[in-house]
């Protein structure tokens, strides 16, 4: 069985990345949301991949004037 880490304990296992960079792989679909009633957890084995993949988030998008 995978462990579960909170969103602040997933943070501190990447080294004390912020809460915030967590929840924006959250939204981009970089990490996999598992929902423990209202509480948000992450799974420790799709931790495991994020320096592999390259731990920063993409740039934005910069919106291009014509």
């Amino acid at each position: 069985m995978d462990e579960l880490l909170s969103v602040k304990a997933a943070a501190a296992r990447l080294g004390g990345i912020s809460k915030w960079t967590i929840y924006a792989w959250l939204s981009q679909g970089r990490l996999t949301r598992v929902k423990v009633g209202a509480r948000t957890m992450v799974r420790a084995s799709d931790l495991a991949r994020i320096p592999q993949e390259g731990a920063k988030s993409p740039a934005p998008r910069r919106h291009e004037w014509q």
